[in-house]
This record gives structure tokens, sequence and C-alpha cells, in this order.
């Protein structure tokens, strides 16, 4: 079960109110946004965006059909974009701006544990999987998968982005080891990457408790063949620009390299004169949440408030 995380702070910092049009770029399970829905009424409109279909179809089904929320297939780094789209099927084009947006990052615990009847991608390492790690569920001959960066790309191009994606300190070795293997054989499941991982990195780190050997490959890897921090850095611009003055900007972030994004991206605004960041440090899960949901112990939420033009 998805469970949203630092619920209790984000609804605190984004203030929804009766009448308001707040975004939910990442909407996911729908966790923060049936809250946000219950503090905007029905005169109120939620808009979310996700990227996996069959998520977002599981969605409209316990939703029912809600006047006031539109739901929309699509990566949040084109929001502009399918806003419009949207906006010629609904009453859309008549909302101006936002009142607030939400983000919540990463990957969700409903895209590594898929329900039986749906084919897995690839996300865990603890499953046998087609190597695939896209985001969308309809999956093209032009989209990237895992598969096409392990069988495909160079030895240095792989190496580069296990240590800047994944901050693994073995990448040269997993890297030429992932090369070795290719040469006999295509790598196309996940079991067949994470055997190459194991004899690659050495026995203490293999058998660490503190963290699995393949984590930080099988991050990298999903980071680029998404390209998460490049959408990362234009859905906040984009959904900026859509913000009206005194609204507020929302972002969840679960490693240092989108936090990073989100944190000079605030900076600047403030900078520029034209935003206030409530939040002088990033804001993380309490002990009892921290306890209930071992997910949210790498949280940090980051709120920015738009300020007004004569400010």
């Amino acid at each position: 079960m998805h469970i949203p995380v630092l619920l209790k702070e984000v609804m605190e910092y984004l203030n929804p109110k009766p009448g308001d049009v707040i975004l939910d770029a990442t909407i996911n399970g729908g966790g923060h946004a049936r809250e946000i829905l219950k503090k905007i009424g029905e005169e109120g409109t939620l808009i979310g965006i996700e990227q996996d279909s069959a998520i977002l179809e599981k969605l409209k089904s316990e939703m029912g059909e809600l006047e006031n929320v539109i739901l929309i297939n699509g990566n949040f780094r084109d929001l502009d974009e399918l806003l419009v789209s949207a906006g010629r099927r609904t009453d859309l084009n008549k909302i101006k701006k936002l009142n607030g947006a939400l983000f919540d990052l990463g990957m969700s615990s409903l895209q590594l544990d898929s329900p039986p009847d749906i084919p897995g991608r690839g996300f865990s390492f603890q499953k046998d999987e087609p190597l695939l790690m896209n985001f969308k569920r309809e999956i093209g001959p032009s989209d990237l998968t895992a598969a096409d960066i392990l069988n495909k790309w160079s030895e240095e191009d792989i190496r580069e982005i296990l240590y800047e994606y994944g901050e693994e300190r073995y990448g040269r070795r997993i890297a030429a080891a992932i090369v070795k293997s290719r040469e006999n054989r295509p790598i196309v499941t996940t079991f067949e990457l994470v055997e190459i991982i194991r004899l690659s990195v050495p026995p203490n780190y293999r058998n660490s408790r503190k963290i699995n050997c393949c984590t930080k490959t099988f991050q990298a890897l999903r980071i680029a063949v998404n390209d998460e921090l490049g959408a990362i850095e234009e859905g906040i611009a984009k959904a900026w620009k859509l913000l009206a003055p005194d609204a507020r900007l929302a972002v969840i972030s679960f490693h240092s390299l989108e936090d990073r994004i989100v944190k000079f991206f605030f900076r600047e605004l403030r900078e520029a004169g034209e935003g206030n960041v409530l939040t002088k440090k990033p804001v993380i899960a309490s002990e009892d949440e921290a306890k209930e949901n071992p997910r949210s112990r790498s949280a940090k939420l980051r709120v920015c408030e738009k300020k007004r033009a004569n400010e």
C-alpha cells in the first residue's frame, strides 16, 4: 500500500483553501490528493498528473467521477503542454493560475510492488523482471530502457551514470563487469544484473547489512532512463510560472541529487526577489512516521511562496 510521506507537513505548508486550484504533479496513489480535496471542497479543482497509465486508471476507478478532479497521463516536465491539452477537453482552460503545486519525487511503492496482473518493469532487484525501468507503462521503440543502457552504452558512459546518479563507489568495477558480461549474451533481466553486480564488488560490500550492493546501480539506471533530474528542473520551473501570487510550491525529494536541484532553484527565486523560502532547512519525517513508514526516512520537504509583483 502506498502511504503518502510528510502528509501533515505538506498540508500545513501548502495550506489549500476552499475554492483553490491545486496541482499534484505526481499524484500516484492519491494519498496527498485526497487530503487536498477535503480542503478545497467541491468549489476547488484538483489537477493530477501521473506518468504510469496503470496507476492512473486505478486511481480513476477509486475516485470515481468527481467533477472537480482532472487526471492527466504524462510526464510532469511537460505539464504546461499537458494542461493546455486538458483544457481543450475540460473547463481547465478557464483556470488562469494555480493556488498551489506539489511534487512528490522519486519512485512509488506502487511501481515497486506491481500487482500480479500487471507486468513488472525491473525497478526492484528482489524480483526477476525485464530491465525496463521506464516510468511509462506503454514503452515505444524510441523510449529508453535500462537494457538499452546496459547493452548499448559504452563502459565509460555506464561508469559515469553509476558515479553521478548512484554515487556508487564501485562504479568502475560494475561497469567493466557489465561490458564483459554482455559480450557473451545480452543482459535482459534484473536477476542477471544482480548477479553481475554481486560478483564484481568486494565481499564486505556484497554482504553489507546497511545497504544492498545493488541499490545504487538500480537507482542510477532508473534516473538515467527517465532523465529524472532534467525532468525535475523543467517541471518545477514550469509549475512556478503558473502559480498565482501568494501560492506555494512544495517539493518532496528522496535523495541528495533531487534535493540539491530544489534547494538551488528556491535560492535563485529568493535572490531574484520572486519568492519567499518557507523552509530554511528541509522538513523531515518525525520519529513516529519514520517507524511507521520507512520510506519517509529519506524524505525532505522544501516549500517556496510566490511574492506579489509589488513586494
